[in-house]
């Protein structure tokens, strides 16, 4: 692929982003190697760029991105299990894009019912290279692949809708399905009630990020 161009990204330098994608990624324990920086470092100018257009994200900062959706994104690396993740309610890609540069031995289900995002999310992966990824247009409610997953990862969905995606059997047996959160976990309670499975709580520590985030993971074994 070709190399992301050593030059300032809306006025981040390029240095300034490496930096901070590379001690990000050790902080989370996460070894980079070269293909998988430059791609995330691609991933970062390629939506800052689409953003000016089509509004996909409310970060403008390329060293904000960095933080807010590339690292936040790889912190749930050690939680996937399995060959197949899907995400649901995608977006702008996140966290299914940085997951999936760093995760090329798995296949990922991009899911969204925005054709816009969506379009950003092949090109992206068009761009970059990614031949395990695949973007969805569907709403969750509806969406019946004939297949199910080995892990189920969202990072904008209500619990509820995830939940009706596991009831759906879109969740493999031994299956994980992680629900990505701020500070507000009202959500476990209900989560708990409606799943048969074993919930669990972990603390996330996102570098560069003063903020509350957490995962909640059902594992369906």
């Amino acid at each position: 692929m070709t190399a992301t161009p050593l030059a300032a990204i809306d006025g981040a330098s390029a240095s300034d982003l490496s930096d901070r994608l590379s001690r990000g990624a050790t902080q989370l324990g996460l070894a980079l190697d070269n293909t998988a920086h430059d791609r995330l470092l691609h991933l970062i100018a390629l939506l800052a760029r689409w953003n000016r257009a089509y509004n996909l994200t409310a970060v403008r900062d390329p060293l904000e991105m960095v933080s807010r959706h590339l690292l936040d994104s790889l912190a749930v690396a050690p939680f996937l299990l399995g060959e197949s993740v899907l995400d649901l309610g995608t977006g702008a890609g996140l966290p299914g894009l940085p997951l999936a540069i760093v995760e090329p031995q798995r296949r990922f289900w991009l899911l969204d019912s925005n054709q816009k995002k969506l379009r950003f999310v092949r090109q992206a992966a068009l761009e970059l290279r990614l031949d395990n990824v695949e973007a969805v247009h569907a709403r969750i409610e509806t969406y019946r692949p004939g297949r199910n997953f080995s892990t189920i990862v969202s990072r904008a969905v209500a619990a509820a809708d995830v939940l009706g995606a596991a009831h759906r059997d879109l969740l493999a047996r031994p299956g994980r399905l992680l629900l990505m959160k701020g500070r507000d976990l009202d959500d476990v309670a209900r989560m708990q009630d409606l799943s048969d499975g074993c919930l669990f709580v972990h603390p996330l520590r996102i570098p560069f990020l003063d903020v509350e985030r957490h995962l909640i993971e059902l594992r369906s074994d």
